[in-house]
């Protein structure tokens, strides 16, 4: 079935997309061409405010063009964003730069997972979608592990140096993209617009489990993401500029085994104690690193992302089991526009209190609020009397 190899395709499309040698030092990047973290953290954002205005128009034309078309849409937009990137010099460059990153995130945004999900479905391989999410998406963690080390070096000679070479991946990115094929179950469709949007906003609607599942997510990837990308200023303050992407490389290591083996993990362990208790412990060790901050710190820190890889996996295979196949990348788009504002609006804000009371106080103040989130996640999949009584008969036969 040549539809198959749309999972090789998009492990490969995953590792050039983000093998991005700029990502350790970005923050860094944007604060020395802006003067502040506050500015620095603004292009942040801007490209998920520039995301969240296209969602919604990429998600309904995943849906009616096809899959395809909107993955190599999206490369191209991300070979402008890092080429004004490079450019730099000016704020106004980053922004343009920002502008470029948000409308390519947009189309992947719920295109590429709806991708994967459509392709099994030719394949009458839905039951997998767990298995090949994790390996699929333990491709984008291998890239950004290894361009961290080599864009840490690059940076200890010059910011600009690499953000020239983060330009090549993405153009490989593209490449990839054009060979990807376009499943049979989803051909794209003829509708109107407004109608589509309407019908998936009914959705949630009437979906309580889906609303409290996609708050969860939103405000976790809001908390969790602006947190990740201001750490390299405090990472700084401990272990030299070339060394920052050793910490990056941890981070993504770990996390690109829990991806890949997130389907057996999963099954193992299941959604609710993975994701509140691995919540949980990862914020514990963030707050003793922060509050008795040593040259360990960083690593331990790093380490904690074991649990996003399988998390993340989780957290989309939920989703993507309530959503609907007539609205799938829609749906998808709309929990992304929101997402994308709740970054771009914290963000700023993590940044501004970084400058006013320092970065370490900031990110203690962001594991803080994750308890939102896993109190969320605690209330939708906490098991119920019955639930834990079958699995406990389960445990004892196995």
């Amino acid at each position: 079935m040549r539809v198959a190899r749309n999972i090789y395709l998009l492990s490969w499309f995953n590792f050039w997309a983000d093998f991005r040698p700029y990502a350790p030092i970005a923050i860094l990047y944007y604060s020395q061409v802006t003067g502040s973290y506050a500015l620095g953290m603004s292009v942040f954002s801007a490209a998920m405010l520039a995301q969240s205005l296209f969602e919604m128009p990429t998600g309904v034309l995943s849906d009616i063009v096809g899959r395809k078309k909107t993955v190599v849409y999206g490369a191209v937009a991300g070979v402008f964003a890092l080429t004004f990137y490079a450019i730099g010099g000016t704020y106004w460059a980053l922004l343009v730069g920002a502008i470029f990153e948000g409308l390519g995130r947009a189309f992947y945004s719920g295109n590429n997972d709806a991708l994967l999900y459509d392709t099994l479905a030719e394949m009458e391989q839905r039951e997998t979608f767990q298995e090949y999410l994790g390996k699929t998406s333990s491709m984008y963690q291998l890239a950004l592990a290894i361009s961290a080390v080599i864009g840490s070096v690059i940076a200890a000679i010059s910011f600009h140096a690499a953000m020239v070479v983060s330009i090549i991946p993405m153009v490989l990115a593209l490449v990839v993209s054009i060979r990807l094929i376009e499943p049979g179950v989803h051909m794209g469709e003829n509708t109107n617009i407004y109608a589509h949007l309407k019908t998936a906003l009914r959705n949630f609607k009437q979906n309580a489990r889906l609303r409290s599942l996609s708050l969860a997510g939103i405000l976790s990837y809001a908390i969790g993401e602006s947190s990740w990308v201001i750490r390299s200023a405090f990472i700084v303050t401990l272990w030299p500029v070339w060394a920052i992407g050793i910490a990056q490389m941890i981070g993504n290591v770990t996390a690109a085994l829990s991806s890949y083996y997130a389907g057996r993990i999963i099954k193992r362990f299941g959604e609710f104690k993975l994701l509140v208790g691995g919540m949980s412990i990862s914020e514990g060790i963030n707050l003793v690193c922060l509050l008795i901050p040593t040259v360990l710190s960083p690593a331990l820190m790093a380490s904690n992302s074991i649990f996003h890889g399988v998390n993340t996996v989780a957290k989309q295979s939920l989703i993507q089991h309530e959503f609907s196949d007539e609205q799938r990348a829609t749906m998808g788009s709309l929990n992304s526009f929101v997402g994308s504002i709740a970054f771009s609006v914290f963000s700023f804000l993590l940044g501004g209190l970084a400058d006013r009371i320092g970065i370490v106080p900031a990110l203690v103040t962001t594991s803080l609020l994750s308890i939102v989130p896993m109190t969320l996640y605690f209330r939708v999949l906490r098991p119920r009397a019955g639930e834990m009584a079958a699995s406990n008969v389960v445990e004892i036969v196995s």
